[in-house]
């Protein structure tokens, strides 16, 4: 009968991957081996608790073993068992998996076949990084501090003190994986899984390495070059391979997914590659044209205003908005240009506006005049 690894963990079968992780860190601090050395169980019960953790902490072996009982997937002793022509296989992915249902089958009828030794992965890292507009649009380097695991430098990765303080599994040869045998009706098959007595690792250690405690890696913080590309936007992830943390066994390191987030700009807004913005000027410069400061990503630009200028007239800067993602052009800045009257006027002024206010015809305001005729047509 196939072990209950949720009651080993003591979890539900419902239980989230968070759930699990924390279960499975209680029990292995409550039992580990080196905090339990008066108890000659303890070794076991570790050994038991890795295992559970191994199938629950990883999505298709638990959804293998959740369909079929085993972490392998289907353990096939025939075949149409109240199903249909393909209703045996429902559920059941093939891809890449074919060989390693049939291929046992294969050899009970003297055909042979080979298997690679199996890698693995480690856990890949997400974290979420600020930066500015100005950043996101033209690009830059930021570096960030990532605590991951890496291999043990003192015993690369064995556990072994000085690295070579252990022996090949008797057992699987070093090869970390058995073959078992199993009656189908087709005879006798040899499936091959991993091997109990060394964990899939292949070796045993005789002495532990006392800097990773025997378990081959470290925890360590490293400091990261993340080179942001020009044109990048808000909630994309940047994906740096090999990045995030070493396996506990031989294989490859996950990968660092670095999710952005952009700071909103007191000024400047972004949509897609554009940039916009509100430039209030003095009412006067529209009325008789004149330059006007514009913040731009690189700097200040002189923006030529002609005379006679309607406030809320946007008006368009080419190439000064965000880089565009892995081309060279550029989107551009949409200015619009807002009316300020002033806060307090002197005598001098204040004659002067009357002045000009009296020699302005209303048929210079043609939108106020049809207001003003429509208002009289209502009345």
């Amino acid at each position: 009968m196939a072990k209950d690894y949720y009651k080993i963990l003591g979890v539900d079968k419902t239980a989230s991957e968070e759930e699990i992780k924390s279960a499975y860190r209680k029990l292995a601090k409550k039992y580990h081996p080196d905090l339990n050395k008066d108890n000659p169980e303890a070794a076991d019960k570790f050994k038991e608790i890795n295992e559970a953790y191994e199938v629950l902490s990883d999505s298709q072996k638990r959804k293998n073993y959740d369909q079929f009982g085993s972490a392998d997937g289907p353990q096939f002793s025939g075949f149409g068992q109240g199903a249909g022509a393909s209703g045996g296989f429902s559920g059941f992915d093939f891809s890449g998996g074919f060989d390693d249902i049939f291929g046992d089958i294969f050899s009970a009828f003297g055909g042979t076949r080979s298997r690679a030794r199996r890698a693995y992965k480690g856990e890949d890292i997400n974290l979420s990084l600020n930066i500015t507009l100005k950043e996101a649009c033209l690009g830059t380097t930021k570096t960030i501090a990532v605590t991951r695991v890496e291999t043990c430098p003192k015993c690369a990765g064995t556990g072994a003190k000085d690295g070579s303080n252990f022996t090949t599994c008797p057992d699987c040869k070093g090869a970390g994986r058995v073959r078992y045998q199993q009656n189908t009706i087709f005879g006798t098959t040899i499936r091959e899984g991993e091997c109990q007595t060394c964990g899939g690792t292949g070796k045993i250690i005789k002495e532990k390495c006392t800097y990773c405690a025997g378990k081959g890696i470290v925890r360590v913080q490293k400091n990261i070059d993340v080179k942001i590309p020009a044109g990048i936007d808000d909630d994309q992830i940047l994906k740096m391979t090999g990045q995030g943390n070493a396996p506990s066994r031989p294989g490859t390191n996950g990968d660092l997914n670095i999710k952005i987030n952009l700071v909103p700009d007191k000024l400047l807004t972004r949509k897609g590659n554009d940039l916009y913005l509100d430039v209030y000027v003095p009412f006067t410069t529209l009325l008789l044209g004149g330059k006007s400061a514009v913040p731009t990503l690189e700097g200040e630009f002189m923006l030529d205003i002609k005379e006679l200028t309607q406030s809320g007239t946007i008006m368009r800067i080419k190439g000064k908005g965000s880089k565009i993602l892995h081309k060279e052009s550029r989107g551009d800045l949409l200015v619009t240009l807002k009316a300020e009257s002033p806060k307090a006027l002197d005598k001098k002024s204040k004659d002067a506006l009357k002045t000009l206010a009296d020699n302005i015809s209303i048929s210079n305001y043609p939108k106020y005049k049809k207001y003003m005729d429509t208002s009289k047509e209502v009345k």
